[in-house]
Protein backbone atom coordinates (compact mmCIF):
# COMPACT_ATOMS: atom_id res chain seq x y z
CA UNK A 1 0.00 0.00 0.00
CA UNK A 2 1.06 3.18 -0.67
CA UNK A 3 0.42 6.71 -0.18
CA UNK A 4 1.16 10.22 -1.77
CA UNK A 5 2.47 12.73 0.72
CA UNK A 6 -0.78 15.14 1.22
CA UNK A 7 -2.27 11.99 2.24
CA UNK A 8 0.10 11.54 4.87
CA UNK A 9 -0.20 15.39 6.11
CA UNK A 10 -4.09 14.64 6.43
CA UNK A 11 -3.74 11.45 8.37
CA UNK A 12 -0.62 12.74 10.80
CA UNK A 13 -0.01 16.45 10.56
CA UNK A 14 1.84 16.97 13.28
CA UNK A 15 4.32 14.38 12.56
CA UNK A 16 3.96 15.36 8.90
CA UNK A 17 5.21 19.00 9.89
CA UNK A 18 7.66 17.63 11.80
CA UNK A 19 9.55 15.96 8.89
CA UNK A 20 9.02 18.55 5.95
CA UNK A 21 10.84 21.07 8.63
CA UNK A 22 13.80 18.52 9.34
CA UNK A 23 14.12 18.59 5.74
CA UNK A 24 13.94 22.12 4.89
CA UNK A 25 16.77 22.72 7.73
CA UNK A 26 19.07 22.04 5.01
CA UNK A 27 19.34 21.98 1.70
CA UNK A 28 21.03 18.48 0.81
CA UNK A 29 19.81 14.75 1.60
CA UNK A 30 20.62 11.04 1.14
CA UNK A 31 18.81 9.26 -1.62
CA UNK A 32 18.88 5.31 -1.57
CA UNK A 33 18.29 3.18 -5.23
CA UNK A 34 19.01 0.09 -6.24
CA UNK A 35 21.86 -0.37 -9.19
CA UNK A 36 21.12 -3.15 -12.00
CA UNK A 37 22.53 -6.01 -9.61
CA UNK A 38 20.23 -4.75 -6.62
CA UNK A 39 23.19 -3.16 -4.20
CA UNK A 40 22.69 -0.35 -2.99
CA UNK A 41 23.54 3.33 -4.03
CA UNK A 42 23.34 6.51 -2.12
CA UNK A 43 23.70 10.05 -3.32
CA UNK A 44 22.88 13.59 -2.57
CA UNK A 45 19.68 14.97 -3.47
CA UNK A 46 17.72 18.67 -3.01
CA UNK A 47 13.75 17.17 -2.02
CA UNK A 48 10.74 19.78 -2.12
CA UNK A 49 7.08 19.35 -0.70
CA UNK A 50 4.84 21.14 -2.87
CA UNK A 51 1.20 20.62 -3.91
CA UNK A 52 0.42 17.86 -1.51
CA UNK A 53 3.41 16.07 -3.31
CA UNK A 54 7.19 15.02 -2.26
CA UNK A 55 8.84 15.82 -5.47
CA UNK A 56 12.87 14.49 -6.56
CA UNK A 57 14.37 16.42 -8.89
CA UNK A 58 17.81 14.94 -10.73
CA UNK A 59 19.97 16.09 -13.65
CA UNK A 60 19.43 13.97 -16.76
CA UNK A 61 20.75 10.93 -17.35
CA UNK A 62 22.22 10.81 -13.35
CA UNK A 63 22.84 7.55 -12.29
CA UNK A 64 20.19 7.87 -9.07
CA UNK A 65 17.43 9.05 -11.81
CA UNK A 66 18.55 5.70 -14.12
CA UNK A 67 17.89 3.42 -10.90
CA UNK A 68 14.60 5.03 -10.17
CA UNK A 69 13.36 4.08 -14.00
CA UNK A 70 14.24 0.70 -13.55
CA UNK A 71 13.28 0.01 -10.25
CA UNK A 72 11.31 2.60 -8.49
CA UNK A 73 11.97 1.44 -4.58
CA UNK A 74 13.84 4.85 -2.83
CA UNK A 75 14.94 5.45 0.55
CA UNK A 76 15.31 9.27 1.52
CA UNK A 77 17.18 10.44 4.83
CA UNK A 78 17.70 14.23 6.02
CA UNK A 79 20.81 15.54 6.32
CA UNK A 80 21.82 14.83 9.81
CA UNK A 81 23.56 18.66 10.42
CA UNK A 82 26.43 19.19 11.83
CA UNK A 83 27.70 17.84 15.11
CA UNK A 84 26.21 14.75 17.19
CA UNK A 85 22.51 16.53 18.05
CA UNK A 86 20.11 15.89 15.45
CA UNK A 87 18.16 18.54 15.83
CA UNK A 88 14.40 17.37 15.25
CA UNK A 89 15.40 14.10 15.18
CA UNK A 90 16.43 11.27 12.42
CA UNK A 91 14.00 11.33 9.63
CA UNK A 92 13.48 8.88 6.84
CA UNK A 93 11.23 8.23 3.93
CA UNK A 94 10.63 4.82 1.69
CA UNK A 95 8.41 4.29 -1.43
CA UNK A 96 8.38 4.22 -4.74
CA UNK A 97 9.35 7.25 -7.43
CA UNK A 98 6.92 7.66 -10.15
CA UNK A 99 8.87 9.97 -13.02
CA UNK A 100 6.61 12.64 -14.10
CA UNK A 101 6.74 13.70 -18.20
CA UNK A 102 3.18 15.36 -18.23
CA UNK A 103 4.41 18.67 -19.36
CA UNK A 104 1.99 20.79 -17.36
CA UNK A 105 2.80 19.48 -14.26
CA UNK A 106 6.48 20.06 -15.28
CA UNK A 107 6.08 23.48 -16.15
CA UNK A 108 4.40 24.23 -12.39
CA UNK A 109 7.26 22.76 -11.01
CA UNK A 110 10.13 25.25 -12.84
CA UNK A 111 7.82 27.94 -12.05
CA UNK A 112 8.23 27.42 -8.26
CA UNK A 113 11.55 25.56 -8.01
CA UNK A 114 13.58 26.59 -10.93
CA UNK A 115 15.73 23.89 -11.83
CA UNK A 116 18.54 23.30 -14.61
CA UNK A 117 16.85 22.23 -17.58
CA UNK A 118 16.73 19.34 -18.79
CA UNK A 119 16.03 17.63 -15.64
CA UNK A 120 14.12 14.16 -14.59
CA UNK A 121 10.93 14.86 -12.33
CA UNK A 122 9.89 11.94 -9.82
CA UNK A 123 6.69 12.22 -7.34
CA UNK A 124 6.68 9.48 -4.81
CA UNK A 125 4.25 7.62 -2.94
CA UNK A 126 5.47 6.80 0.70
CA UNK A 127 5.48 3.69 1.97
CA UNK A 128 6.76 4.19 5.19
CA UNK A 129 7.95 7.54 7.25
CA UNK A 130 10.16 7.15 10.08
CA UNK A 131 11.67 9.94 13.04
CA UNK A 132 14.03 8.77 15.72
CA UNK A 133 14.77 11.43 18.27
CA UNK A 134 15.24 11.52 22.34
CA UNK A 135 13.30 12.10 24.81
CA UNK A 136 13.71 13.90 27.84
CA UNK A 137 17.33 12.50 27.49
CA UNK A 138 16.06 9.32 28.89
CA UNK A 139 14.11 7.47 26.17
CA UNK A 140 14.89 6.89 22.11
CA UNK A 141 11.25 6.74 20.34
CA UNK A 142 11.12 5.92 17.30
CA UNK A 143 7.84 6.59 15.32
CA UNK A 144 6.93 4.81 12.54
CA UNK A 145 4.08 5.49 9.84
CA UNK A 146 2.88 3.47 7.13
CA UNK A 147 -0.11 3.79 4.30
CA UNK A 148 -3.50 3.05 6.39
CA UNK A 149 -2.08 3.00 9.61
CA UNK A 150 -1.78 5.34 12.41
CA UNK A 151 1.73 6.04 14.03
CA UNK A 152 3.62 3.15 16.18
CA UNK A 153 5.71 4.32 18.80
CA UNK A 154 8.05 2.58 19.96
CA UNK A 155 10.14 3.79 23.30
CA UNK A 156 13.59 2.18 24.16
CA UNK A 157 15.41 3.08 27.71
Amino acid sequence: MTSNWAAFTTAEPDLAKKIEDRFGSFTHHVLATLRKDGSPRTTGLEVRFLHGDLWLGMMPDSLKALDLRRDPRFALQANPGPGTEMAGGDVRISGRAIEVDDPKTKAAYVKEVEPPQPFHLFRTELTEVVRTYVEDDTYLVVEIWKPGEPVRALRRK
